[in-house]
């Protein structure tokens, strides 16, 4: 499941307000083990993923939805600029958040 699976236990963890230790207690296992699921630095199977995500509290859903390639048009996009284009367009966009946050 690659690192996906690590990222889901992570956050679920964290939403969860546990531990790695804490999660690995739980899940019958050590800190360290869970430590290198999260990491992506040992492969973790969906059924494990699952198991742990609801060890935190939750559940997992999985869906197909229809492909989508926008963020390949953006990468697209965002390839043929320069890197001060780059740094222009990413200070554009801090401003217009900070902009958004501070009318909030």
């Amino acid at each position: 499941m690659s690192s996906y699976g690590g990222d889901l236990v992570r956050e679920a963890r964290k939403r969860a307000a546990l531990t790695q230790r804490e999660l690995a207690e739980r899940a019958g296992t050590v800190q360290p083990v869970v430590a290198r699921w999260e990491s992506g630095r040992t492969a973790i199977s969906l059924d494990d993923v699952r198991r742990l995500v609801r060890l935190c509290g939750f559940d997992l859903e999985i869906m197909l939805v229809p492909a989508d390639d926008s963020d390949a048009a953006q990468a697209r996009r965002l390839a043929g600029l320069t890197g001060q284009e780059r740094l222009e367009r990413h200070a554009r966009l801090t401003r217009q958040l900070a902009a958004l946050r501070a009318a909030n």
